[in-house]
């Protein structure tokens, strides 16, 4: 790396089944997770279980909006998996013309993937730099399943909302919104959901 390291970024993957697929990027700033610059992104353009591919959409619309907003680059991109998740975000930078230092840690024997290196690199356990590039990576791992369990819980709200009939997609968010989940709609009064519904519904 050219310097010292204060800005990482690293992205990780959950899903269930390839529904709900979310991708989280959690940033490690001076030391310490800023939660503040968190960001999730539910994954619009993949379908079905392609954990490379959705690594790769999530990279590309972080960093084309870092790029067109001209804001700062992390000193190194860190992805949560092996050297298929690496070449995916590779590939995502290069065809957004955005060069910057990458890394994929895996998981299983906790190795260190770099570009173009045939061997990963190993660190030791108590290696500094590998306790905070594994902390950075477990975190951007919980944020992702955390978000992605609130998206699949929304989502099973939802469909409890749509077998009433003549409550379609756009009442569901209507009455969600208004009423924040399932059981505010179940604990309305007739006169609340009459507001929002009209009366004969």
């Amino acid at each position: 790396l050219p310097g010292p390291v204060s800005h990482i970024e690293c992205f990780d993957i959950s899903h269930s089944g390839g529904k709900d697929t979310t991708a989280s990027c959690v940033v490690w700033q001076d030391g310490r997770m800023n939660k503040r610059q968190y960001r999730s992104f539910l994954i619009r353009e993949v379908d079905g279980v392609d954990d490379f591919a959705s690594i790769a959409e999530a990279v590309g619309r972080r960093y084309r909006r870092v790029r067109d907003e001209d804001r700062p680059f992390p000193d190194l991109v860190l992805i949560d998996g092996g050297v298929g998740q690496l070449n995916a975000a590779m590939a995502a930078l290069e065809a957004l013309g955005v060069d910057l230092p990458i890394a994929a840690l895996a998981k299983r024997d906790e190795e260190l993937w770099l570009p173009s290196a045939a061997e990963p690199l190993r660190l030791e356990p108590s290696d500094p730099a590998h306790l905070v590039l594994r902390e950075t990576r477990d975190e951007a791992h919980r944020f992702a399943v955390s978000r992605h369990r609130a998206r699949r819980r929304k989502r099973n709200l939802s469909s409890q909302l749509l077998s009433v009939p003549g409550v379609g997609p756009g009442r569901t968010r209507t009455l969600l919104n208004r009423f924040g989940s399932v059981r505010g709609v179940q604990n309305a009064a007739v006169e609340e959901l009459q507001g929002v519904l009209g009366p004969r519904l």
